[in-house]
């Protein structure tokens, strides 16, 4: 007659243990899931210019080398950085008030002057822009910055998946044999939407 009680007391204290140790366990479970996670990141790459080229692969190419999993999508004026040859990218300081004219070369002082020129003036002066493209260039070098090119195959090398947008090849009437091989896969909006909902971080550059 006693049992009763007794079977009824050990479910009542069973119950209770599985009540304080579940939610520990959960945690724990999720703490392991969380740090054997690979993190991920998506880039949408939209400017073709040397300057602009630059952060895209500079994201990109830190994150993969950290091991991330990293989508990059290169759409409209993006699709330049794709291209066989991509020595021929020029900057254009029109209408960027945020970029500094300063000189790559003689004394300090003069190399820390930021020449402000008028846009008025630098869209009237033949050849300005391939002038403000050596200049950044020889700015670049100056400073040890690796080429695009260079931090291109850094970036491939590191694992990044380089992802073409298919409307814009067909907007600008490109060939797929005008990019680099190593691109793989073409794609619209779309699909790459599906992939930058589950990166941990996506970037629109």
């Amino acid at each position: 007659m006693e049992a009763a009680p007794n079977a009824a007391l050990i479910d009542d204290l069973i119950k209770r243990r599985i009540d304080e140790l579940l939610p520990q366990k959960l945690e724990e479970a999720l703490a392991r899931r969380e740090e054997t996670r690979t993190p991920s990141m998506s880039i949408i790459a939209t400017k073709g210019t040397l300057d602009w080229a630059y952060p895209p692969f500079i994201l990109a190419s830190t994150a993969a080398a950290l091991g991330w999993k990293v989508d990059m999508f290169f759409t409209f004026y993006g699709l330049q950085l794709l291209k066989k040859d991509i020595t021929d990218l020029k900057i254009s300081p029109l209408g960027n008030p945020g970029m500094p004219m300063k000189m790559p070369f003689g004394p300090d002082w003069f190399k820390g002057i930021n020449w402000n020129i008028p846009n008025v003036v630098q869209a009237a002066i033949p050849g300005f822009e391939s002038v403000a493209t050596t200049l950044m260039r020889q700015t670049i070098k100056n400073n040890g910055v690796a080429d695009i090119s260079d931090l291109r195959s850094l970036t491939l090398e590191a694992g990044a998946n380089l992802i073409g947008c298919q409307m814009t090849v067909d907007l600008f009437g490109f060939e797929h044999e005008d990019f680099i091989p190593e691109v793989k896969e073409y794609c619209g909006a779309a699909s790459f939407l599906g992939i930058a909902k589950d990166s941990d971080v996506s970037l629109f550059i």
